[in-house]
C-alpha cells in the first residue's frame, strides 16, 4: 500500500516549498490540492502521469475516496494544503478517516502566511523587552470561536498577533482589537495573497486598518499582523550584548 502526505504548500510562492515537499509532490501518483488557495505553480512539480486534482468543490468523503484509491493502488498521495497543515488546515478530520481505514500518513510542514507577510514587510513579531509572545487567532464568523478565545479578550495581553480568516469584516476586527486595549497607533501589516502574483503587504495603523483594507479592495486571503513592538525604536536583544554572558561568550569584555 502507498502512503498519504499532508503537504504544507506555503503561502503561494512555489519557491517557498520545502525541498522535501517538492520531492514528494514530484514522486506522488495523486496530487490533491485546493485550487482556491493553492496556485497551480505549487503543484507543477507533479510528474506527467500523476493525477492532479483540484479539491475545491469536493467533500471530505470524496477527497478521502481519492486518497484511498491511490493508496490501494500502491501509490503515494500528496494532499497539498495552503500554508502549514497544522494551522486551519482541516488535517485532523482527514487523518481520522485514514486511521480508521489503516492508511499510513505523514505531515510535511510549510511556511504560514503570517511568516511570509512578516518577511515581505521586514518586521518582527517579538521585540526585546516589549513583546515575547505571538497569538495566532481569527475572528468568529460562520465558523465559531470558543468564547474563551474571543478576540477582545486575547488582545488584553498586548502581545503581537496574527489574525487569519477575518478580512471580510475588517471594521469589526479593528473594533475588537481596540476594545482589548491596543493603541490606535499600533502598527498593523496586512498581507494579501502574499506569494501569489499580484500579492501585496500594506503597512498601516490599527485606527486606519479598515479603511486601508477597503481602499485596497481586500475581502479574503489576507492575514493581519498586529505589531506593538514596531514602535520600540532600537530595542536590542541580550544575545549579542557584550555585557551579557552565556555558554559561548564571557560577559563584561
Amino acid at each position: 500500500m502507498g502512503i498519504v502526505y499532508f503537504i504544507g504548500a506555503g503561502p503561494g510562492d512555489p519557491e517557498l516549498l520545502t525541498i522535501k515537499a517538492a520531492r514528494i509532490i514530484a514522486e506522488a501518483g495523486l496530487v490533491l490540492y485546493a485550487g482556491s488557495l493553492v496556485p497551480t505553480g505549487v503543484v507543477a512539480h507533479a510528474r506527467p502521469e500523476a493525477k492532479v486534482i483540484d479539491s475545491s468543490g469536493l467533500t471530505l468523503e470524496q477527497t478521502h475516496a481519492l486518497l484511498v484509491e491511490a493508496v490501494n493502488a500502491g501509490k503515494s498521495a500528496a494532499r497539498v494544503h495552503t500554508g502549514d497543515p497544522a494551522l486551519y488546515g482541516a488535517v485532523r478530520e482527514q487523518a481520522l478517516l485514514l486511521d480508521r481505514d489503516g492508511i499510513a500518513w505523514e505531515v510535511v510542514p510549510g511556511v504560514s502566511a503570517a511568516f511570509a507577510a512578516a518577511a515581505e514587510a521586514r518586521v518582527s513579531f517579538t521585540v526585546p523587552e516589549v513583546t515575547q509572545t505571538l497569538v495566532i487567532t481569527r475572528l468568529a464568523g460562520r465558523t465559531p470561536v470558543p468564547e474563551s478565545e474571543a478576540l477582545a479578550g486575547l488582545a488584553t495581553h498586548g502581545a503581537a498577533m496574527a489574525v487569519y480568516l477575518s478580512a471580510a469584516d475588517a471594521p469589526r476586527l479593528r473594533d475588537e482589537l481596540l476594545a482589548g486595549g491596543y493603541a490606535p497607533e499600533t502598527t498593523v501589516v496586512v498581507g494579501h495573497k502574499v506569494g501569489w502574483p499580484g500579492g501585496e503587504t500594506l503597512r498601516t495603523t490599527l485606527a486606519d486598518m479598515a479603511e486601508a483594507v477597503r481602499a485596497a479592495n481586500i475581502g479574503r486571503q489576507a492575514v493581519f499582523l498586529v505589531l506593538p513592538g514596531e514602535s520600540a525604536g532600537e530595542a536590542r536583544s541580550k544575545l549579542y550584548d557584550p555585557q551579557f554572558a552565556h555558554g559561548y561568550r564571557n560577559g563584561g569584555r
